[in-house]
């Protein structure tokens, strides 16, 4: 603002106020904003020097600004004074309105504080209103106030020295750098809040870049993965319908992705899996279930789940993982059937027999009269004879609801036929099987062991079990018959067996001695075993040697 006297000022020094007022609010960022109002004090207002000190976010004051005087601008530039020191200079000298002015005579007493300041020399006043190189003027600025006063919260201080005029402001100088300060707060309060939308937009920008990689990465990860993948709803009506599929599970199981969409987990698995899917659907984690494929074939698979919650809805959506283990269960029922099946004949072996016959048999007193037991096998009560029958009596109904085992009983010993049914325990040794091993040696041995279990499982009836003991032993167990059935049962498999069998490229002949004992609950399957067997070697010893082999 040029040298003149108030009132009288030029059109030309209110458009350079103007000028700089209008500079000030188009600076593109904060630290041009703050410069720019340095710069306005300078050469819109008349001083020779001018400071912005801006509050920082600890409250202290830093120098973010200056203008007039390179040499000033780089000692002072960046340095810090407190708050303390601050509040106590704009709480001394005069006030001009919202200015405070501290007179060479009074400001002595901040030449030591912590607050970056220059210092000017020159002689003493020589007239009343002349300004003295260490008087001070400092124009804080606000936040505006609810009515656009000067009254928010204090964002900084103009600090000027020096008017070119070399007097002190007038009250014209002093409205218009109060004026100016009100300004500047407002462009410095918006550039700040540009510089916080900027900043906001960046971490917007940065996070929502994130995010797509983050989608990319998991769509990749999705789509390419080795193994099935899938999304499926959780909750409401459409509970478990697949929304996604990507293509390693489609080609395991042979369906494309937009049929896939048309089903839910429940829709493809195994009837006797649903149990398993329904509780892994439940809770997530991870299941061995069967899924079908296209062509009506299942499919083993290893079944993960991952429930994908969101913080306000709760669980939104089932994350499955499917991988298909097949090979591994194939190799698992290989080796199950191994532990439980004869390497040679591949019939069940002793364990099996014996796990078998057990399942049928439950443990009960076997003394004579009516009496209650508990089926070990199912932990329920039931009511039998002395013979084993199951009999009613007033109010049994109800233990009645609970029997569900089916008791194993015998025919009876008398050997007539009376209509009761069991379950037959056909023990088979074979006659003169050890004279050709000894002839023609173990592979020969093997052949008829082979063609043996071969006839016995071709003679017996779909559901009966016949198993190999061990040696030349064997045994078949034949639920639902009387004892002509059994006996009669014995006679066919004996007519198989004496039939000449081709061995090592010649035709031998082996006889078989069956014992037939007979199951019932009570006892054990080593029991049942070994009455059948002691009742083959009755039978063994009752024949002839010489007619053993011909049956």
């Amino acid at each position: 603002m040029e040298t003149e006297s108030e009132p009288y000022v030029r059109l030309a020094t209110l458009r350079q106020l103007h000028q700089v007022m209008a500079d000030m609010n188009t600076a593109r960022s904060l630290a041009d904003t703050l410069q720019t109002v340095a710069d306005g004090v300078v050469n819109g207002l008349g001083y020779e020097l001018a400071c912005v000190n801006l509050v920082r976010p600890d409250g202290d004051l830093v120098v973010a600004a200056f203008a007039g005087n390179p040499a000033a601008e780089a000692l002072i530039t960046g340095r810090v004074g407190s708050r303390d020191s601050w509040d106590r200079r704009l709480n001394m000298g005069e006030r001009w309105g919202d200015l405070v002015f501290i007179p060479h005579t009074e400001g002595w007493v901040l030449d030591d504080d912590d607050v970056p300041q220059w210092y000017t020399e020159g002689p003493a006043p020589r007239f009343e209103d002349e300004w003295h190189p260490a008087d001070r003027l400092f124009a804080p600025m606000y936040t505006p106030g609810v009515h656009g006063g000067a009254c928010g919260e204090l964002i900084g201080v103009l600090s000027v020295d020096r008017p070119r005029n070399g007097r002190l402001p007038g009250a014209w100088g002093r409205e218009a750098l109060q004026m100016y300060a009100f300004q500047a707060a407002i462009a410095i309060s918006n550039a700040r809040l540009r510089a916080n939308m900027q900043r906001a937009l960046v971490r917007l920008e940065r996070d929502q870049q994130a995010l797509r990689a983050s989608e990319e990465s998991f769509r990749q990860a999705f789509e390419y993965a080795p193994s099935g993948m899938a999304i499926a709803e959780m909750g409401g009506d459409q509970h478990g319908r697949i929304l996604r599929t990507n293509d390693a599970l489609c080609r395991l199981l042979g369906r494309p992705a937009s049929a896939m969409r048309r089903y839910s987990f429940s829709d493809l698995v195994h009837a006797e899996d649903i149990g398993t899917l329904l509780r892994t659907s439940a809770e997530g984690g991870r299941a061995e279930l069967r899924l079908a494929r296209r062509d009506g074939t299942y499919v083993w698979v290893s079944l993960r789940n991952s429930v994908v919650a969101d913080a306000a809805d709760g669980p939104r959506f089932l994350l499955t993982h499917v991988e298909d283990i097949e090979e591994r269960k194939r190799r698992e029922l290989q080796l199950a059937h191994r532990a439980s099946h004869d390497s040679l004949t591949g019939l069940p072996n002793s364990a099996e027999l014996r796990s078998r016959l057990s399942a049928r048999l439950c443990k009960r007193p076997a003394h004579a009269g009516a009496l209650e037991s508990t089926d070990a096998a199912y932990g329920h009560p039931a009511v039998f004879d002395a013979n084993g029958h199951g009999f009613d009596f007033p109010g049994s109904a109800a233990l009645d609801a609970y029997d569900h085992h089916v008791h194993t009983v015998a025919p009876e010993e008398s050997g007539r036929d009376d209509g009761t049914k069991g379950l037959a325990v056909l023990f088979c040794d074979l006659d003169g099987f050890k004279s050709i091993n000894d002839r023609f040696g173990h592979n020969a041995g093997d052949s008829v062991l082979i063609e043996v279990a071969r006839r016995l499982t071709r003679g017996v009836r779909d559901g009966d079990t016949v198993a190999r003991l061990g040696g030349d032993e064997f045994v078949i167990l034949a639920d639902g018959l009387g004892r002509a059935d059994a006996q009669d049962l014995a006679v066919r498999l004996r007519n198989e067996i004496i039939q000449p069998i081709r061995a090592e490229g010649r035709a031998v002949r082996v006889g078989a001695s069956f014992g037939i004992g007979w199951a019932h609950c009570g006892m054990t399957a080593d029991e049942v075993l070994k009455s059948a067997d002691e009742r083959m070697y009755v039978e063994k010893r009752s024949r002839p040697k010489q007619h053993r082999r011909a049956g």
